[in-house]
């Protein structure tokens, strides 16, 4: 049975500078991005504490290439994304994440394949399946452990006591959730209205 291969650890220091223990080397953000771009998994601790802090070190990564004009994250996501921290949409919102960039990962091959043969509307009909199929079977796991979809009981004013009005009142952070998760659903949908625009140009 072959041994996973270890991920190679980066130490960085006071003065910014990044070292591979695996090369003995020191290295750039443009070296750790190449790693990521070949497969090579790195974990990145702080020489001084000892804390592990590569989490900020890919954002950093992130952010030097959109620095340079290799724009993925349109400016509107960025702003909801921002929204989303300390809301009660937190925890979800990195579960959705990987599951969307999972299944685009899945079908990358399938989806260049179709651009590279015919660069017209199929290649574009082809990108707005995966996002809508993607979408769906999300939305079905959502589900299978969040109360986000319809059916429950409405209260009605005939009850005693205002009970109808407490079970009102309890239904709001739910309703609110409702609200959240639907605006990820209409962004996805004016995605897909984007790319049948640009299958009708091509």
């Amino acid at each position: 049975m072959t041994k996973e291969k270890e991920p190679t650890t980066i130490k960085k220091y006071a003065n910014r500078r990044l070292y591979n223990t695996g090369t003995s080397t020191y290295v750039t953000l443009e070296d750790l991005a190449n790693m990521v771009k070949a497969g090579e998994d790195f974990v990145v601790f702080d020489a001084k504490s000892g804390d592990e802090i590569t989490r900020s070190v890919l954002t950093q990564i992130i952010f030097e290439q959109e620095n340079k004009g290799q724009n993925l994250l349109p400016i509107t996501f960025l702003r909801q994304l921002i929204r989303f921290y300390g809301d009660s949409m937190q925890n979800l919102v990195p579960t959705y994440l990987d599951f969307t960039i999972d299944s685009l990962t899945r079908d990358q091959d399938k989806l260049r394949g179709q651009m590279a043969n015919a660069f017209g509307p199929s290649a574009f009909t082809a990108i707005e399946d995966t996002v809508r199929r993607n979408t769906e079977m999300f939305e079905q796991a959502m589900r299978m452990f969040l109360p986000f979809s319809g059916g429950r009981p409405e209260p009605t004013s005939s009850a005693p006591n205002g009970k109808a009005e407490s079970r009102t009142a309890e239904a709001r952070p739910t309703e609110r959730a409702d609200g959240e998760f639907d605006l990820l659903k209409r962004q996805l949908d004016e995605m897909q209205k984007k790319i049948e625009k640009l299958a009708e140009k091509g």
